[in-house]
């Protein structure tokens, strides 16, 4: 009953996100894709691990100075790792859909796929309280999550569909590049300073990099919904 429990409370920070930014879309997405969508972050989250722990290991052969190490794995290991692969699954399963119409589709499926791996996270994360369950832990992790590691998901991935959709109006590749190198900065960072530093800036930085982000895509938001035209093509799939 309590991993039960903890699915129930992994997933709800997700969804809230998820609703939240559904509600930015004048035209709504079928929910069979959304559904879909969020149903293929959740199962590349074994994947991703996976690939992050080899990635991990071969820095370390390296033998570089401590903090090099760190900084490595958490830029290149975690944090570009999950946001490619986030992408690489709207490229896959929606890009070419029928579906896929309008400039915000492009952020819409980046937190939608987005919002699927941070469940899984977060479930996780509750699974190693152990078969008693914990009301007050568990509160405290899933709203520790909702406004940290799941909002900075949805905040990283949705900034990366903005640059996609503009990389795909101004057919320009660059665009995207520019989006991934900027996400994977930022969400490096966020995991350094939870993971690596002390004092009131673990905190401080990554409140910073989420209010710049939160203020960012909602900034991007407006700007694609005035993008009348979507020169992309698609295909029922």
């Amino acid at each position: 009953m309590s991993y039960f429990l903890y699915i129930i409370f992994g997933t709800l920070p997700s969804f809230l996100w998820l609703i939240f930014f559904l509600r930015k879309d004048v035209h709504p997405e079928p929910k069979r894709m959304i559904l879909k969508i969020f149903f293929y972050g959740m199962i590349i989250a074994l994947p991703v691990v996976l690939i992050e722990m080899g990635i991990i290991k071969f820095i370390g052969e390296f033998n570089l100075p401590f903090l090099a190490t760190s900084i490595l794995n958490m830029v290149l290991g975690v944090a570009f790792v999950e946001e490619f692969i986030k992408y690489l699954v709207v490229r896959e399963k929606a890009l070419n859909h029928r579906e896929f119409d309008e400039p915000i589709d492009a952020i819409i499926y980046m937190i939608t796929v987005a919002m699927g791996f941070a469940a899984i996270e977060n479930i996780l994360i509750l699974f190693s309280l152990g078969p008693e369950f914990f009301l007050r832990e568990t509160l405290s992790i899933s709203a520790f999550r909702f406004l940290g590691a799941t909002f900075l998901h949805a905040l990283c991935s949705g900034t990366l569909g903005y640059f996609l959709a503009l990389s795909i109006c101004q057919k320009n590749t660059f665009l995207f590049v520019k989006g991934l190198l900027i996400v994977t900065l930022l969400h490096g960072i966020y995991n350094s300073s939870i993971i690596g530093i002390k004092g009131a800036f673990s905190f401080l930085i990554p409140a910073i990099i989420l209010l710049s982000l939160a203020i960012y895509l909602a900034f991007a938001l407006k700007r694609l919904a005035k993008i009348r035209t979507f020169p992309y093509p698609r295909e029922e799939s």
